[in-house]
């Protein structure tokens, strides 16, 4: 009996892509399947970063494949390719970026900062192309955060090209202010510097710009909100009740605006006493998981309450910078990969595949 691609196919179905909780063939990765006499060659595609998690899956395709009979040679290619996806109706998309990523607490004090820096730092190390944009007008922390000192330049003397640091394109007012200069500024001020921030900087072929938003639910969140192309939003909070109720509320914010929420990432979830090993809920005990239950967003992971977390942070040098292989690490990378594969499940943008009309009087 000859090898054929229906049989191939079949194979590939005990292939499970465990962030999908489906097998890569019902999940459209398998392409370009090929069949010459008993050797097999096929690329599989994801939707998402997902680097780490290449080589496990080429091992099984590979291992798949080969439990059928008769079969010789097998070629397997692994990537991604990451698209454009849908944002907010009638607002602009920002040239060279994919998508935004919104990510906010209502509350003030919960490691948004912290997680969102080692979030864009997990989804590079998943292969994309990562930028972070400092939304926190007032106190400006990503600069310290990527252990950046500088100014930006501007080549043309309109935008501004993109500070690096740990191979993260960023920007943030803090750039271009004394690191004690007090932003003595009303709400409207605020949001035209930021959408300068947004809009005049030279963003380099972003997969994804994830938006550290300042604390609150106010005017400046609402624009941001209503004018930024947002792509989702994540909400941090701990398992605190205040800290809840203003997560709920920024929450419900991003819902009226039509942004989806991605998920919901519960920071300083349990204390782990370095030295004996006891653990705390410091903040309370499942609060997240209870926000994700009442509005049927998902729980994309807990984080702990850990001294090397903030240390790290402050010393410019983030967890995933720090220490990559660790087991906090692994979390953020494992919260990365969950929330990439939410934006991949939004319908792409399709507005590049109309052409423009223009009317012209004769």
């Amino acid at each position: 009996m000859s090898l054929t691609i229906e049989a191939v196919n079949q194979a590939l179905k005990a292939v499970q892509i465990e962030e999908l909780q489906t097998d890569v063939v019902s999940a459209g990765m398998a392409k370009n399947i090929q069949v010459q006499g008993a050797d097999v060659s096929l690329d599989i595609v994801y939707g998402f970063p997902a680097k780490s998690q290449f080589d496990a899956t080429r091992k099984a395709v590979i291992a798949a494949i080969k439990s059928l009979p008769g079969v010789g040679n097998v070629s397997v290619s692994v990537g991604h390719k990451i698209v454009t996806h849908a944002v907010q109706r009638g607002v602009k998309l920002i040239p060279n970026v994919k998508n935004i990523i919104a990510v906010a607490s209502g509350k003030g004090g919960v490691g948004k900062s912290t997680t969102t820096v080692n979030l864009a730092l997990a989804l590079a190390a998943e292969g994309a192309t990562v930028g972070v944009l400092d939304a926190d007008i007032y106190g400006p922390s990503i600069p310290t955060m990527l252990g950046i000192v500088g100014r930006p330049e501007s080549v043309d003397g309109q935008t501004i090209e993109p500070m690096m640091g740990h191979g993260l394109q960023s920007n943030s007012i803090g750039f271009l202010i004394d690191k004690d200069q007090a932003m003595v500024w009303r709400g409207p001020m605020v949001t035209q510097a930021l959408d300068q921030l947004l809009r005049q900087t030279t963003w380099r072929d972003l997969d994804y710009l994830l938006i550290d938003m300042p604390p609150g639910t106010g005017d400046i969140h609402l624009t941001l909100a209503q004018n930024v192309p947002i792509t989702g939003a994540v909400i941090v909070t701990t398992p605190q009740e205040i800290a809840l109720m203003d997560a709920r509320k920024g929450l419900k914010m991003f819902e009226k605006v039509s942004v989806p929420v991605l998920g919901i990432v519960e920071n300083m979830s349990v204390y782990v006493c370095p030295d004996c090993g006891h653990t705390a809920h410091i903040f309370g005990q499942g609060g997240g998981g209870l926000m994700s239950t009442d509005y049927g967003v998902p729980l994309l992971g807990h984080l702990p309450l850990n001294l090397s977390i903030r240390e790290q942070a402050d010393a410019g040098r983030p967890t995933l910078v720090a220490d990559p292989e660790g087991p906090i690490a692994d979390l953020y990378k494992a919260i990365a990969r969950k929330v990439a594969v939410q934006v991949a499940g939004i319908a792409k943008d399709m507005s590049s595949k109309f052409p423009s009309i223009v009317v012209q009087n004769t």
